[in-house]
């Protein structure tokens, strides 16, 4: 049976998964499609599909894990994605984009800049492209993002789709293989968003910039956009 590998490699905080469920949950329920299989790894726990599976495309889940970190499922991680077959659609979101672009030969910090909280808008530097992936014309993508850790060095075979001045590297193509990522999380409504942020106010994040993040999520997001293209891009 062929099937999309959802690499799930972070999970909500106990009392949001009860209500909205699991980040591979998520991409589930939005990349649903008829006919379209998904099966979940627990890849921070080690799980990885099997190269002689008949894996028709990969979704890389967010993680509060850094990918500079000395985790065994990390290392693991990226050696799979340095021997998946480039023909395999794969997308990474958040800690997702971050390990693609390290496996593949770019670079990942912690920011100097802080914590990126709230709705941000990245400005699309390829429109071709992306009327191409969407089907539709955006000059600049506005989706809720949650990350300390930037791509601070892209890999050479990838392009900037997309990007902002507080992440440059907002969203990467690749052109070596099929593949495409972003910083940002189109799996996550306003309420979840919300609700994560307040979930770490005034412990991992200022008291001022979650109010403010929580104020910017009130304004229109293209997550639904983002959310398009993923699926038309597996797809393909």
């Amino acid at each position: 049976m062929s099937y999309i590998a959802i690499l799930e490699t972070g999970v909500p905080p106990d009392n949001l998964s009860d209500t909205y469920g699991t980040y591979a949950d998520m991409f589930a329920q939005h990349l649903a499609a008829p006919e379209r299989q998904f099966r979940v790894f627990r890849t921070l726990e080690g799980e990885l599909p099997d190269p002689a599976d008949r894996i028709t495309g990969v979704v890389i889940t967010g993680s509060p894990a850094g990918v500079y970190e000395d985790h065994p499922w990390i290392t693991s991680l990226i050696d799979w994605l340095r021997g998946v077959d480039v023909a395999v659609p794969v997308v990474g979101i958040c800690f997702g984009h971050q390990v693609m672009a390290q496996a593949w030969g770019g670079h990942v910090e912690k920011s100097e800049k802080g914590w990126g909280v709230g709705l941000h808008e990245y400005t699309i530097h390829d429109n071709a492209l992306w009327r191409e992936l969407a089907e539709t014309d955006l000059p600049a993508l506005h989706v809720a993002v949650t990350h300390q850790d930037q791509v601070v060095k892209k890999p050479e075979n990838a392009i900037v789709l997309a990007g902002s001045d507080f992440t440059p590297h907002g969203a990467l193509y690749y052109t070596d293989r099929k593949a495409i990522s972003f910083q940002c999380h189109p799996e996550f409504c306003q309420d979840f968003a919300g609700d994560l942020l307040l979930s770490r106010r005034g412990t991992r994040i200022s008291e001022h910039l979650v109010d403010q993040a929580l104020e910017s999520l009130k304004s229109t997001s293209s997550r639904d956009q983002v959310l398009g293209a993923i699926s038309k891009f597996l797809a393909a």
